[in-house]
């Protein structure tokens, strides 16, 4: 498999609109919506469905349809996002779907 910079944001962007689909969007806001602001309850019912939208896409780029492919992608793109920062946009971008923002204290790195 020949996974450059330019297909990862190809994928990503995949991603990202397979997640916008309507029907899509509409099972992702009725899960936030069950889960509220719930850090347990979003990974419980939005994570599952964001991790299954993304399995579907990456298997048409060659990875496995399965959790071993979706880790071997999201470590290629850990990987690939440092060195560029559209991959990192983007990456956040999909992550901010299922993770809702917290407040980071700068100046100590800490979570507070």
């Amino acid at each position: 498999m020949n996974f450059n910079n330019e297909t990862a944001k190809q994928v990503l962007i995949d991603i990202i609109r397979t997640v916008n689909q309507p029907e899509n969007s509409k099972k992702l806001s009725e899960a936030k919506a069950s889960a509220g602001k719930e850090m347990l309850l979003m990974m419980q019912h939005v994570f599952p469905l964001v991790m299954q939208l993304q399995t579907d896409v990456i298997k048409s780029y060659g990875f496995s349809g399965n959790r071993e492919g979706l880790v071997q992608f999201s470590q290629l793109i850990r990987e690939m996002e440092r060195d560029d920062v559209e991959i990192a946009r983007l990456r956040s971008q999909i992550r901010a779907i299922y993770l809702p923002p917290i407040a980071i204290n700068t100046t100590n790195d800490i979570l507070i």
